[in-house]
């Protein structure tokens, strides 16, 4: 098997913790959260659709239980959620030299998923940030296996000046890896850079459900606590300026999309909360997993 499970923690009834190798990253360990569906049991029967939830850079993957309500939404659902890790700045893409997180997160999880915890074939995917990128490259790359995708403040294409050098100065001094290891240098690579941008491969998501969200300004909105301004917060005007063309390109392909742009609000997990609720009942309702409750 491409994948293996050296350890599970099973510190609640529904979430578990793995601690996996992959050939597809190397021998470095990697970690899963799992949140198991309403009605599963170990010895029990059936199959479950498959809900990914993609991070962002410099987290991992205890994020969306450490920083949402995502285990207590879910808790009546009929889905099985995986949370991966997507390394510090895994870029959700297979490198040119280097790890391939595509194909951990797309192929070996989905493996994993399906033989461990009865996973069908039905899947959804959505992502933070980084891990917004990397739920539409993930469904763009791959016509037909997801049912719907969301980005919350991902970029959604990486070849513009502006989010290529974002992107590269990002992942080189924040990740501190070389950042052309990922998909080479821009232009004289292109080949690679295309074969990971969403609105180059966007043809791919006809017939997935699409949502993506972000905020136009940065600046503090009503869910941000006192503090001082952080330059993390420029991600949103910049993810601002991917969203529009991405959209553009959908509607000259036919290919409907939702997207829910909002005025002032930083790049942070209160806003990617309040968007996982907005959306929650599309993801449930695409996979064929009834939602038990009004969420608002």
């Amino acid at each position: 098997m491409a994948i293996k499970v050296l350890d599970e923690e099973k510190p609640g009834d529904r979430l578990r913790r793995l601690v996996v190798q992959a050939d597809s990253l190397g021998p470095e360990e990697w970690s899963i959260q799992v949140l198991l569906p309403h009605g599963w049991s170990e010895h029990g029967g059936g199959t479950w659709p498959l809900l990914t939830l993609h991070h962002g850079g410099l987290d991992d993957s205890a994020s969306w239980t450490r920083h949402t309500d995502v285990e207590h939404l879910s808790r009546d659902d009929g889905v099985l959620v995986a949370m991966p890790d997507g390394g510090r700045f895994g870029g959700y893409a297979d490198w040119r030299s280097g790890p391939r997180w595509q194909t951990f997160h797309v192929h070996d999880l989905h493996a994993l998923m399906r033989e461990r915890y009865r996973a069908s074939a039905v899947r959804a995917v959505a992502g933070v940030s980084g891990g917004g990128y990397g739920a539409l490259l993930s469904a763009a790359a791959h016509p037909g296996m997801f049912r719907f995708a969301a980005s919350l403040s991902g970029p959604c294409t990486i070849r513009s000046p502006l989010a290529a050098t974002t992107l590269l100065a990002a992942t080189g001094i924040a990740g501190r890896v070389n950042p052309f290891r990922m998909w080479g240098v821009p232009v004289v690579g292109d080949r690679h850079w295309r074969a990971a941008d969403p609105l180059y491969l966007a043809a791919g998501l006809r017939g997935t459900g699409v949502f993506v969200s972000c905020g136009l300004t940065g600046r503090p909105g009503a869910l941000d606590p006192p503090g001082p301004w952080s330059a993390a917060n420029l991600a949103e005007p910049v993810v601002r300026s991917t969203v529009r063309p991405f959209l553009r390109r959908l509607r000259a392909l036919g290919i409907p999309a939702t997207a829910h742009l909002y005025r002032n609000g930083t790049h942070s997990w209160p806003y990617w909360e309040r968007e996982l609720h907005r959306i929650w009942p599309r993801l449930i309702a695409s996979v064929g997993a009834r939602s038990r409750r009004s969420i608002r």
